[in-house]
């Protein structure tokens, strides 16, 4: 069983930075995209960042310029620099991996950190 797990939220202040992690863990062969999403409270989950396992990023719009993505595929970790944070940046992130494991290609989510922007 594969599993990804989060790490690195917190409260910031208006203008902080935090740095996000999410590790994989299980019987993996071969992990292809790795990415973050997010979810305020009373709305829905939204993507934030993407990176494949060559390291080619993609980002919302919420987040270009502010956040950037990065992985370290002998760890297979991804990472998530948020800088510039902003109150509407408040959610709980959610890290995901889609990835070959178990005879198939599957897509895991973690449990989720939760960050606060707030003076």
């Amino acid at each position: 069983q594969v599993q990804v797990v989060e790490s690195g939220g917190g409260l910031v202040q208006p203008g902080g930075s935090l740095r996000l992690s999410c590790a994989a863990s299980g019987d993996i062969v071969a992990i292809n995209n790795m990415g973050w999403y997010r979810q305020a409270p009373g709305k829905q989950r939204e993507w934030v960042a993407t990176i494949t396992s060559p390291g080619s990023a993609s980002y919302a719009d919420s987040g270009k310029g502010r956040f950037t993505i990065s992985r370290d595929n002998a760890k297979n970790t991804v990472y998530l620099q948020m800088n510039s944070l902003k109150p509407e940046d408040t959610a709980v992130y959610y890290c995901s991996a889609d990835g070959l494991w178990g005879g198939s290609w599957q897509w895991v989510w973690g449990r989720g950190t939760q960050v606060t922007v707030s003076s």
